[in-house]
């Protein structure tokens, strides 16, 4: 089938879901109203409400609907949202946007010293978004999703800049003792096998205490191999990976559980622990090479990634006279390692330095013999991030004219970066001091604290009109300490320069600059004739401190801070009964936070401005249609990208603007619904992108010829990652047999095309040192980013099922990606100068399947 037929289904079937008009969500499980969903119960404002009554963009995925979905990780729900985008080179390093804030350069943003993130992620009461990447929550024994679009600030805070994802899991149930068990067994075409397996215990002890287990095993099948191959350097040296050939390279095995404990202590007060435990372990890469086939890559070292992670939480519920009070705290442990080929990097600037001999002319890969040795990188990473919060929050009656919601939130979250670039027989003399064969090392502890207090008021003018204000004062504390860069032999001194001081002969990054007990950076304390006795390291694993601040004698953390306020306005208008009209005006923001190159300034905190109009209407029982219109501004967003070295750095650009319409249908009648939404998002850049830093975004240096324009991405530039268009619709029906409910269902998903790099130009001596006689660049030379990487092309998927529900026995097959689809989620290079070899990651080829359940 052609891209233009598809084009054409899909726009017919979303037409047709128009005229049959819908609801920004539909929940199965927790409605007042029956199967057909008429009233859907959200937690959005803090409070137990119908989404029709809730003037905000929600899309809600209820219990039957992520079942119907087949729904169990993050790509699966965010597939039916079409106003989150996502970037990710592998599960668990995965960073979320919504409505089109997005400013990234070459998947910078998202690793553990990127900026914090722009949406935040909530588990029931508690926040887990993280720094790294989203944590990639199984979907199993959910009550709900809840998505909310636009800048949430006032009730949830830092990172919920541009919207908000809450999993609201199944509490337990002291009614009675009942479970369920799934299964499946999936192969994907070209591919290999995988499969799932599910269950949940409900277990009530007494009228007053429950408890409810939940345990799962997945194994998703790899698609992509790596084949044969070899990689030549200058100098004679020639490697192949012979040893870690394998088709069907990038499987995945999750598996884990989650138990939550509810007790009655009276009428009034709840108190819930819960705990949950992922364990995550993928093999491979992820990304495809075109340029070798259709799902192949060319890789030389080791790839693999563990991710584990456990919360525990604690929520208590209750009331003081008629007000209710909610506590909820949580403390999540991340760990996370990894191992990664990077042979791409010595490729480039093998290819970079030809003039001169390649890395083997240029630079001093040595063994301790003084022989050249093959310069490949093999990266073995770990994170281990913690995360503390606590939220403390008084609700007034929901039922009279004027009604608060008000609390204080802390958080604290912190991580423990180790990233080792082996390079394999490497002299221990060039290495970093006191761990041989390491070519670089980051070893650094992060730390990021929020603090808040929080409240919005509602005051009802009469029946049906409303006005709610709220703010959030905050302060946040980000700081970072450590060592980054390339080792110094012992015997070099920055005036004789009698030996060779690392392969790179760099002397500014690494232990060169590492402060002296006077406060020096040793090349500069060497070069004064001053002490050469080093400050001891301050993060354990490290030689010494170049990232911090001096003083008194002691290196302390680097760390910006900051207070503000954020503000929301609203204005809410039922003109009839099923009608409902908002106007809203609210900001969110995202914390700044510390470059992790030291001689790089702070950047600041961003915001986020939105004005929204949105309606909410259902125009007869089961037939519903909300949308909203908005515009965005974007103030001074931080814009990460890979500078020299390939490092992330991260400066505050210039403002943007989106504005956007978001629509949701449903139609239920008899044994047939059909669901559709859409996304319309334009993003721009409001003045230039420079290419280097220009506090006047004037983007202009003086150069030897005159004035030198260094303008990475003109104004009036899209925004990267998000399409203008993102839509899905659903069609299910229902149908009785005699004791056998059949059921055929098809899910339609189409995604527009997007930029996968906001830059149009990276300037070649912004990436390296310019004093390096090798590089020799031309000021004004550079190369296209967006055009090397490519744009994210257009696709659209059929998933198609058909089951059956025989009594308490559920059968189901299913195909998903009929098409077989080479839907493009993201495209990268491996490093800043790696433009010679951009990866694409699909979505999962065309993948048929079998799924049986049982309650009991």
């Amino acid at each position: 089938m052609k891209i233009s037929s598809r084009s054409a289904l899909i726009a017919a079937l979303l037409a047709s879901a128009a005229f049959a008009t819908p609801a920004l969500a539909q929940d199965d499980t927790a409605t007042a109203a029956g199967s057909d969903g008429d009233e859907i119960i959200v937690t959005a404002q803090k409070r137990e409400e119908n989404l029709q009554d809730v003037p905000i963009s929600i899309k809600a995925l209820g219990t039957e609907k992520l079942d119907e979905l087949n729904i169990t990780n993050f790509q699966d729900y965010t597939k039916q949202l079409s106003s989150v985008s996502f970037l990710t080179v592998q599960p668990g390093v995965t960073t979320v946007y919504m409505r089109g804030v997005a400013a990234t350069a070459g998947g910078a943003e998202g690793n553990h010293s990127g900026s914090l993130p722009q949406v935040g992620t909530y588990l029931d009461e508690q926040p887990v978004t993280t720094i790294g990447g989203t944590l990639d929550i199984h979907i199993y024994d959910v009550a709900r999703i809840e998505s909310l679009s636009g800048p949430q600030g006032t009730l949830y805070g830092a990172s919920s800049e541009a919207g908000t994802i809450r999993i609201i899991t199944n509490k337990p149930d002291a009614s009675g003792f009942y479970g369920r068990v799934d299964g499946e067994v999936n192969a994907v075409n070209k591919g290999g096998i995988g499969g799932r397996l599910e269950g949940v215990i409900n277990t009530p002890f007494s009228e007053s205490v429950a408890l409810r287990v939940v345990g799962f095993y997945q194994k998703d099948a790899g698609f992509i191999d790596n084949v044969p191959g070899t990689r030549s350097f200058l100098g004679g040296i020639t490697v192949n990976n012979n040893a870690y050939v394998e088709k069907n390279y990038n499987d995945v095995e999750t598996w884990g559980g989650r138990a939550a404990l509810k007790v009655d202590l009276d009428e009034n007060w709840t108190v819930t622990p819960t705990v949950l435990y992922q364990d995550s372990r993928s093999h491979g890469f992820f990304g495809s090479d075109p340029s070798l086939g259709d799902l192949k890559v060319q890789h030389f070292y080791p790839e693999w990634r563990k991710d584990r992670f456990v919360q525990g939480a604690l929520t208590i519920e209750g009331k003081i006279g008629s007000w209710d009070v909610t506590y909820a705290g949580a403390y999540l442990d991340r760990k996370d390692s990894s191992s990664s080929d990077y042979t791409d990097y010595a490729e480039a600037y093998d290819q970079l330095y030809s003039s001169v001999g390649g890395i083997a002319g240029y630079q001093y890969f040595l063994n301790a013999s003084g022989n050249t040795i093959d310069p490949r990188q093999n990266v073995l990473g770990t994170d281990h991030f913690k995360k503390m919060s606590q939220e403390l929050r008084l609700a007034s009656p929901a039922d009279a004219p004027f009604r608060i919601v008000a609390g204080l939130f802390f958080q604290r979250q912190s991580n423990a970066i180790h990233q080792d670039y082996r390079v394999a027989n490497l002299a221990p003399e060039l290495s970093v001091n006191g761990i041989p064969g390491t070519l670089w090392l980051t070893q650094q502890h992060r730390v990021d604290k929020d603090y808040a207090a929080f409240g919005e008021a509602s005051y009802d003018f009469t029946p049906n009109l409303t006005l709610t204000a709220g703010g959030r004062l905050y302060k946040y504390d980000n700081s970072l300490i450590g060592f980054f860069g390339f080792g110094r032999d012992p015997a070099f001194n920055q005036i004789t320069k009698a030996t060779v001081p690392n392969p790179v002969w760099s002397t500014f990054t690494g232990v060169g600059g590492c402060y002296t007990t006077e406060g020096l950076t040793l090349r500069d304390a060497q070069l004064q004739g001053r002490t050469e006795a080093l400050l001891p390291a301050t993060v354990d694993g490290s030689p010494c401190t170049n990232l911090a601040d001096v003083v008194n004698g002691k290196a302390v953390p680097k760390r910006t801070k900051d207070t503000g306020f954020l503000h929301r306005l609203n204005l809410t208008w039922k003109p009839a009964d099923n009608y409902l009209l908002y106007a809203t005006w609210s900001r969110g923001y995202r914390p700044g936070g510390i470059n992790r190159r030291a001689t790089i300034q702070p950047y600041q905190a961003d915001f986020l401005t939105n004005y929204e109009i949105g309606w909410k209407t259902t125009l007869a029982p089961g037939f519903r249609f909300n949308g909203a219109i908005y515009q965005e501004d974007w103030k001074k967003f931080q814009f990460s990208f890979l500078g020299q070295n390939s490092f992330t750095e991260i400066h505050n650009g210039p403002d943007a603007r989106i504005r956007g319409i978001e629509l949701d249908t449903n139609y239920h009648a008899g044994g047939f619904t059909l669901t559709a939404s859409g996304s319309y998002t334009d993003a721009k850049t409001r003045r230039n992108l420079c290419g280097y830093d220009d506090p006047t975004l004037a983007c202009t240096a003086t150069g030897p010829g005159g004035e030198i324009n260094y303008i990475s991405a003109v104004a009036g530039t899209r925004l990267p990652i998000t399409p203008k268009f993102k839509a899905s619709a659903t069609a299910r029906y229902e149908w009785d047999t005699g004791p056998t409910k059949l059921h055929a269902q098809g899910v339609l998903a189409y995604q527009g095309s997007a930029a996968s790099d906001l830059r149009s130009k990276v300037f070649i001596l912004a990436l390296h040192d310019p004093t390096d006689p090798a590089i020799a660049a031309d000021p004004t030379s550079y190369y296209n980013p967006a055009a090397a990487s490519g744009r994210l092309q257009p696709f659209t998927t059929l998933d198609l099922a058909f089951g059956a529900d025989i009594g308490k026995v559920s059968l189901e097959a299913f195909v998903s990606n009929v098409w077989d689809e080479r839907g493009q989620l993201s495209r990268f290079e491996e490093c800043g100068s790696c433009g010679q070899r951009p990866y694409i990651v699909y979505v999962r080829p065309r993948t048929f399947g079998v799924r049986a359940g049982t309650e009991f």
